[in-house]
């Protein structure tokens, strides 16, 4: 069995040119035509460390998760739609959904954030972000794509419609472009993503979506990108940002955290999963906040200011 379709192969060809094109607009345009540096050498050299590291456990990885995908599809109760357009307009949104799903769950697990922590972990924003990937979420990411293979979609067809839809997570990692009128209310769009790498309070664990911003107006965790005028400029990276950042800790940084927090003493069995288990900023004795009392905090205070 191949790990690789003719589509994703095709897809490969024409994408990676297209990214260079596209940071090496950008890196001009910000620097001679906006007169903002957005790009650094080191930060930039840190996001392909992290895609190279992401791509190489996904390459080694991809044959056994493609075989577990094939054995459910092999034994799904539906057959593949015949209708072609049909089939691949209902993967798109079908694995956009379950996108959604496993977006949201790295952000409010503790665990699955340690993994997810180094996409956000620049306090830049611009292309070259989008490729600053979780290094080894392709050890767990197919298990939400298991319930399309049951209901019938091709296990190659699967992987290829996330590889397309990553094409436009990518594109959104910009500070160039702004608001795109309607196109707001449907897709996922630069501004949105702008929120979603915000360490603002406000914007704290927003805007999940890769393609559609749909699934966020459903479940209650969409954030329009508000003018500096109605709340305040936007501050990428972590709430707590890395002070010496390296080649492993970056990667590894959190992880530590949780050892750290799991095993110390005097904790109940509640406690320790709590750290593990519960939301990012979880802490038995108050000395740590998640994003949802950070933000409840900002606002307690907005409103005692006024």
């Amino acid at each position: 069995m191949n790990g690789f379709s003719y589509h994703e192969q095709i897809l490969l060809l024409f994408s990676t040119p297209f990214y260079i094109i596209i940071i090496g607009a950008e890196i001009l345009l910000s620097n001679f035509h906006f007169h903002k540096k957005t790009y650094t050498l080191k930060d930039t050299l840190t996001n392909i460390y992290l895609t190279l590291a992401n791509g190489s456990i996904d390459m080694a990885f991809k044959l056994s998760y493609l075989w577990i995908l094939t054995l459910v599809a092999n034994h799904s109760a539906t057959q593949p739609l015949s209708n072609t357009v049909v089939y691949w307009l209902l993967l798109l949104i079908l694995e956009d959904f379950v996108y959604y799903w496993l977006h949201r769950f790295d952000h409010t697990t503790r665990f699955l954030w340690a993994v997810h922590v180094t996409h956000h972990s620049s306090q830049q924003f611009n292309f070259s972000v989008g490729f600053r990937s979780s290094v080894f979420e392709p050890l767990y990411r197919f298990i939400f794509f298991i319930p399309l293979a049951w209901l019938g979609f091709r296990p190659l067809d699967i992987l290829f419609m996330y590889s397309a839809t990553q094409i436009w997570g990518t594109l959104v990692h910009t500070e160039l472009v702004g608001k795109l009128g309607w196109l707001e209310k449907i897709l996922v769009t630069p501004s949105h993503h702008r929120v979603h790498h915000s360490s603002n309070p406000k914007y704290l664990d927003k805007n999940m979506g890769m393609f559609l911003i749909i699934w966020d107006k459903l479940f209650g965790t969409f954030q329009e990108e508000l003018s500096e005028k109605e709340y305040a400029p936007i501050q990428y990276g972590l709430t707590h940002n890395l002070e010496n950042p390296n080649a492993f800790t970056i990667i590894f940084h959190e992880w530590i955290q949780v050892f750290k927090d799991v095993t110390r003493g005097g904790l109940t069995w509640k406690q320790r999963m709590g750290y593990l288990f519960g939301p990012p900023g979880y802490s038995h004795d108050g000395s740590r906040k998640t994003s949802r009392q950070l933000e409840k905090e900002e606002e307690e205070a907005r409103l005692s200011s006024k």
